[in-house]
């Protein structure tokens, strides 16, 4: 976990990418916050909500804004109007909904003030999402927005510990064909930018190719087609049984000639369900690392945390926040 950990914040340092924190009032994310600074992983910008003391943000140099006082609250209050006035949003809630630490942050994101948020350490997941759509919004073609976990599972085909990713296992809870290939693209373009490696995706399902049949399979092969004429140059295959995509003679049994079976590092999982069970599996029976959800498909990233994130947590996902940027 540490390796993978330190290479995030390698690879971030030079970026120096401007992180909005909404939620500095709780210890575990000032820790985060001071060490990010101390450490130049980040250039963070703590977001204050009223009787937030500021004090040891501002003596370590780093920017703290108010919604309550920023200069550019009317200017972000007319673009959430503009945004949400088709949805029945009036000029008077849009300028509330900004006094909110979380969706002015996002509104800084929206606007290009700074280049992501990380929240969610108090805020529930549903209150994440809901700021980020509102205020940013899907990256452009993309009509699903979902989620990775990055798992640091111990060596099983090598000798070294390996990073997984695991889509989607918190957001999309019943994904059609077409949203589970968005999911699909969406992580493998952020598998990319954050492991720095190149994304070999497989869909699972219980069923590898043809060894059963019904709607479930089917989906699941419609969406690994839909991906395949998305991202041609992309190595992906499914339907796949989960051991038939990571294991290189079971994937040469069941599926002779895959161009992902056995090597697979980006597993799509059919359902919300599925993926959140079989990241929880992972993490506690083979002790794997569970760094996320981190959110994808938006326009620009604001990232969700796990409210019982520790300080290396909200370390972490503020790295791939910045990578994602």
């Amino acid at each position: 976990m540490s390796a993978f950990l330190d290479a995030l914040a390698q690879r971030a340092a030079p970026l120096q990418r401007r992180i909005a924190f909404p939620e500095a009032g709780d210890p575990r994310v000032r820790e985060a916050v001071l060490a990010l600074h101390q450490r130049g992983t980040v250039r963070p910008v703590v977001v204050a909500a009223p009787g937030v003391d500021a004090t040891p943000f501002e003596a370590a140099g780093i920017e703290v804004v108010s919604p309550l006082t920023d200069p550019r609250a009317p200017r972000l209050a007319a673009v959430l109007h503009e945004r949400r006035r088709a949805r029945g949003m009036d000029a008077e809630e849009a300028a509330r909904r900004l006094q909110d630490p979380l969706f002015f942050a996002d509104a800084l994101v929206a606007a290009g003030d700074v280049d992501g948020c990380v929240a969610g350490a108090v805020a529930t997941t549903a209150d994440v999402l809901r700021a980020a759509l509102w205020v940013v919004g899907a990256a452009e073609g993309v009509s699903t927005v979902s989620s990775a976990f990055y798992m640091v599972v111990p060596p099983f085909r090598g000798a070294t510990p390996e990073v997984l990713t695991f889509t989607d296992g918190a957001v999309v809870p019943e994904p059609t064909a077409p949203q589970l290939a968005d999911i699909a693209i969406a992580a493998a373009q952020d598998r990319h930018r954050i492991v720095g490696d190149a994304p070999v995706v497989a869909f699972l399902s219980f069923a590898t190719y043809q060894s059963a049949t019904g709607p479930a399979v089917d989906r699941v092969r419609d969406a690994m087609v839909e991906f395949r004429r998305r991202m041609p140059g992309v190595p992906v295959d499914g339907p796949l049984q989960a051991d038939a995509a990571l294991l290189e003679a079971i994937g040469a049994r069941k599926a002779p000639g895959s161009p992902a079976a056995g090597r697979a590092n980006v597993l799509v999982f059919p359902s919300l369900e599925a993926g959140n069970i079989g990241y929880k599996l992972v993490e506690r029976l083979a002790h794997a690392a569970a760094v996320g959800p981190i959110i994808q498909g938006l326009r620009r990233p604001c990232s969700d945390l796990s409210r019982g994130a520790s300080s290396g947590d909200i370390m972490a996902v503020a790295a791939i926040t910045a990578l994602q940027a």
